[in-house]
C-alpha cells in the first residue's frame, strides 16, 4: 500500500499546515513552476521546467527542510 502523502513529504504537509505557503504553476512574477512562501515573501524557487510532478515535489520537500532546518 502506498504511503500517504504526509508520510512521503513531511515538510511540505507541515508547512502547508502552519503559516506557510506553496504555489506551484507559472505566473506574471516569476518563471519557476514552484515557490516557498511565509508572510515575509518568497523564500525559495524551483526550476522552470520539471520532468514530473514527483521531481517537483520531491525537490520541494528537500528545500523545505532545509528551511525548516534554519
Amino acid at each position: 500500500m502506498a504511503d500517504s502523502f504526509d508520510e512521503r513529504f513531511p515538510h511540505i504537509a507541515d508547512w502547508v499546515l502552519g503559516d506557510g505557503l506553496i504555489e506551484i504553476g507559472r505566473d506574471d512574477y516569476s518563471r519557476s513552476l514552484v515557490r516557498v512562501l511565509d508572510p515575509g515573501g518568497i523564500l525559495w524557487e524551483g526550476k522552470t521546467r520539471y520532468t514530473s510532478l514527483e521531481e517537483l515535489l520531491q525537490e520541494l520537500e528537500k528545500a523545505l527542510a532545509e528551511i525548516m532546518e534554519e
